[in-house]
Formats: structure tokens, C-alpha cells, sequence
């Protein structure tokens, strides 16, 4: 009996923390386990409860990666039609920075399209159940370019960091981020096991400030896109002692919760 104590007691506190319900959208997991108290559900035990379901990560180009879930939805990242597989994805995302990141065109095969930009004044609010998958987003701002009032102020809203969570996993892809992330960001990201990084150094964020970012995530597994002619170990020089190197000369990466590995990664996937 007195073993069991402390996870009666965590438990408890757990359930006296209302202010979580009102945190974490509805459904979403990776919100609810960044916001509860560590003592509540030891990652030993969430591990161990999580399920085996495996997801598959195919880099395509860019900033391009398709997701396989295990139900059967197939997501393209950033999608604008040239960086593609030889399926067509059933869900894809899109951002606004330029044309390699977006399509007005997508293929009329594609049943779902989740623009990282908002109508007017308002920004994207996506909070998206599909198949075995809750698809939300957290704006952040861009910069204007050539032919958009390129020295104007920023576009607020105008990119936009989508969060996957299926199978247990928390997969976040950063878009065309061009600024760094506040409290305010970080606590609607929530919690992440695997994301994906622009590393160009220039058109998005400084090197600097992407690892800054990197190391604050916390992730398990750090996915880098969107390179240009950055050199990969101007990249890892910056992220340091902070992460492994895990270099594959495959382009796709099978991966569940129970294979997540113990210290930070940064697997380098073919053609990035």
C-alpha cells in the first residue's frame, strides 16, 4: 500500500488541476502531457501504455515530408505540387512565404487543404480531426518579399507551424518560421517527439536561432529541411552537444513512441 502512495497522490493533483481542460484543445493529447504535472504519468508508464502503431516519414524536397499514418491518411508538408511522391497525399499543408511553399492549383485528388494563412485580418485557426489524426497550427509572422511590399512590416499571421498528433507521437513542422518563438508559442506548440527545422540561414531564421529554438522544443527527434547550400555541419556545429547525429542515406524514417531514442537526435534523411 505504501508503494502505491506517491501515484495515488500524483493522481490526485492531477485531478485538482482544472486549469488543464481550459488549456489543451479539445482532443489533443500533446497539449494535455506538456501542461500536467510531471508526477502524474511517469514517461516510463506513458511509454509503456502507448500504442505500437508505427508512423512513416518520407522527405520529398524543400520543405516537403509526407506523413503515413497508420489509418491510412498520407500528409504532405508545405505542399505546392513539384516536391511529391508517387502517391497522392490525402491531406496537405500549405504556407505563404512563396511558391515553393504553396499551391492555388493542388491536385483535385487531394481531399483535404489546410492553408497556413487566414482570410483577411483573421489568422488560420485549424483544429482538424481527420482519420487518425488531429492536425492544429500556431501562427507566427513572416516577412514580405519581392512584389509583396518586401520593406513593409511583417505579415502577422502569415505562417503557419502545424502540429500532427497521431499515434501517440507529437510531429511539428515549423513552416517558413522568420522569427524567434515566445512563451506564448511555445506553450500552444506544446509538447513535441519529433520536429522538423528549416536550416537555410537566411531566407527563414539565422542558424543560430533555429538551434536556439531546437534546444528549447526538447524533441526526441529533429527532422532539418529547407537547406539551400548550408552546409550540414555549419548546422550541427550550431546545435552543438545538445543532439546525436544520426546521417541515413534512406530517404524514409519508420517511427512510434516506443522507438523514440533516449537522447535528442538529429536524423539527416537522403536529399536534404
Amino acid at each position: 500500500m505504501l508503494r502505491l502512495l506517491p501515484v495515488v497522490l500524483a493522481t490526485l493533483g492531477w485531478l485538482a488541476t482544472p486549469a488543464l481542460a481550459q488549456t489543451a484543445p479539445r482532443g489533443s493529447e500533446c497539449l494535455a502531457m506538456a501542461t500536467r504535472p510531471p508526477l502524474a504519468i511517469p514517461v516510463s508508464l506513458r511509454r509503456t501504455a502507448a500504442k505500437a502503431d508505427e508512423v512513416t516519414i518520407t522527405y520529398a524536397g524543400h520543405s516537403t515530408y509526407y506523413i503515413d499514418t497508420p489509418g491510412g491518411e498520407t500528409i504532405a508538408t508545405d505542399y505546392n505540387g513539384v516536391y511529391k511522391l508517387d502517391r497522392v497525399p490525402t491531406v496537405v499543408t500549405m504556407n505563404r512565404a512563396h511558391s515553393t511553399h504553396y499551391t492555388l492549383h493542388p491536385d483535385p485528388r487531394i481531399k483535404t487543404v489546410l492553408h497556413g494563412w487566414g482570410e483577411g485580418a483573421q489568422p488560420a485557426q485549424i483544429h482538424e480531426r481527420i482519420g487518425d489524426v488531429l492536425i492544429r497550427n500556431v501562427t507566427t509572422d513572416i516577412r514580405r518579399y519581392v512584389g509583396d511590399d518586401s520593406g513593409g512590416e511583417m505579415m502577422k499571421d502569415g505562417n503557419s507551424i502545424f502540429i500532427f498528433e497521431v499515434a501517440g507521437l507529437c510531429i511539428g513542422h515549423l513552416g517558413h518560421l522568420h522569427h524567434k518563438l515566445d512563451e506564448s508559442h511555445f506553450a500552444a506548440i506544446g509538447r513535441l517527439d519529433i520536429v522538423m527545422v528549416p536550416i537555410d540561414g537566411s531566407y527563414t531564421m539565422s542558424l543560430d536561432g533555429v538551434s536556439d529554438i531546437t534546444k528549447r522544443l526538447r524533441a526526441s527527434v529533429v527532422l532539418p529541411m529547407h537547406r539551400f547550400m548550408t552546409p550540414l555541419s555549419d548546422f550541427m556545429q550550431k546545435i552543438g552537444q545538445s543532439f546525436a547525429i544520426d546521417q541515413r542515406s534512406a530517404r524514409t524514417l519508420t517511427m512510434s513512441l516506443n522507438a523514440l531514442p533516449r537522447a535528442p537526435t538529429v536524423i539527416i534523411l537522403d536529399g536534404v
